[in-house]
């Protein structure tokens, strides 16, 4: 039966390699004491599967019903491979890897290991192996952390974390990996009806945000640097990291310009200075050190903190100082939503970047212009440029209910051609009406 559907065949000195379907898998068909035996080389590539199959050859040929019983179960996935490893020793083995997680970040590099240290305290097993870890046991862990409020993005990066662990260390087990299941991970529609993001400032609060950092009776760490820091936010669109640590060899105040190389996507975008911001950075010209590059040294310098453990510290602490600003003008940083253990943060440095394109998108700036100096962000520009088919939706929607826009090209032409008949205003003055009438 097999031998009518093969649609591809390779003899070999022993067996056949064969295809069912075109570009399908290939299988190795053999006789073993007169029984047609048949196993999946599982691959599509036809020099792979025949050096797959001509693995099989020297125990086809073994005259022990042992050897050949033992081959065969090992082919089909049901003998456990020779390897074992404790689940408390995976992550000293996972460490070893070239295969391993290579983070940007030490601090995700400690997230990569606590995470997997929390699932294994959760098994709560010394004797526990690899292979013991079941696609069930993971369905159960996935539902536990479901009963945790944290977010759903969380939830995911958390699983991903300990599939990739697995993955890596996949001669341990047979079979798939545990932590492959689409099902264990959670999806985003689950947050769809709290509807927090990130809000950006309006016009009259970015002013408040100026007035206070220019008030003495506000105190914050370095707050002269702070000033600097919330101004180029605010005229340039930058992240945090970005501003906190620019360097004066990449500004330029005579061309009014400045050259950010972004940290988080590795691209340069080129800015124009805003005569606001090129007024602190002049006067930030006063504690320029030959010595150190960075405009705003003192910040930058507990922005670049660490802990003993290499993970950076210092970010979150002058993240707080830049929320203690935003709550002089009395906004509140952080809201608490249902379900959710820490509260979700609606205003912060972050806000700026929002505003920036937000008045972009207001004055009509280009697209693609915007995108040039915040950078590979789109979800920002986009989220702030969806007005731009507004007017055309609008007339789709009075097209339909069967009233005329006062905008459209057709009501001009026909204000204009009523203004015709009925003026009596000389020719001169009736085509400057037209006129005016065509241009609105």
């Amino acid at each position: 039966m097999e031998n009518d559907m093969a649609i591809s065949k390779i003899k070999l000195k022993i067996g056949t390699v064969y295809q069912k379907e075109p570009n399908g898998i290939y299988y190795f068909r053999y006789q073993v004491n007169g029984a047609r035996k048949a196993i999946s080389l599982k691959t599509r590539n036809k020099q792979q599967a025949i050096k797959e199959a001509e693995k099989y050859v020297p125990l086809i040929q073994a005259t022990s019903s042992e050897v050949i019983a033992a081959h065969v179960k090992y082919a089909r996935n049901l003998a456990a491979p020779e390897k074992n490893l404790l689940l408390s020793q995976a992550w000293s083995e996972y460490e070893k890897s070239p295969e391993r997680a290579t983070p940007d970040t030490v601090s995700e590099a400690l997230a990569y290991k606590s995470t997997f240290a929390e699932f294994v305290a959760w098994v709560n097993n010394p004797s526990a192996v690899m292979r013991d870890i079941t696609g069930e046991m993971a369905m159960r862990y996935a539902d536990d952390m479901r009963q945790k409020n944290i977010a759903v993005s969380t939830h995911n990066r958390k699983l991903k974390r300990i599939r990739r662990v697995f993955t890596v260390l996949k001669e341990y087990y047979t079979g798939d990996n545990p932590f492959q299941s689409p099902v264990l991970y959670r999806k985003e529609r689950e947050e769809r009806e709290q509807d927090v993001h990130r809000l950006s400032f309006t016009r009259e609060q970015e002013q408040q945000l100026r007035d206070v950092l220019a008030d003495d009776q506000y105190k914050v760490m370095n707050k002269p640097e702070i000033r600097v820091i919330y101004y180029l936010g605010m005229f340039t669109g930058q992240r945090l990291k970005d501003c906190v640590l620019l360097r004066w060899s990449k500004i330029d105040l005579n061309m009014q310009r400045i050259w950010v190389k972004q940290f988080k996507t590795g691209k340069e975008v080129t800015i124009p200075i805003a005569a606001p911001l090129q007024e602190v950075l002049t006067e930030a010209l006063a504690w320029k050190n030959s010595n150190i590059d960075y405009v705003c040294p003192n910040v930058a310098a507990r922005y670049n903190k660490t802990n003993a453990l290499g993970k950076n510290v210092g970010n979150n602490l002058v993240n707080i100082d830049m929320l203690r600003v935003i709550r002089w003008i009395g906004l509140e940083p952080s809201v608490t939503v249902p379900g959710r253990d820490k509260k979700v943060t609606v205003y912060g440095f972050h806000s700026l970047r929002h505003s920036f394109a937000s008045y972009c998108a207001e004055a009509g700036v280009p697209q693609a212009t915007v995108i040039s100096i915040l950078g590979a962000d789109s979800e920002i520009v986009t989220k702030y440029y969806t007005h731009v088919g507004d007017d055309a939706q609008r007339q789709a929607v009075a097209a339909v209910s069967g009233i005329t826009s006062p905008d459209t090209a057709q009501s001009k032409i026909a204000e204009a051609l009523e203004l015709i008949k009925s003026s009596t205003a000389s020719s001169d003055e009736i085509l400057a009406q037209v006129k005016a009438i065509l241009e609105k």
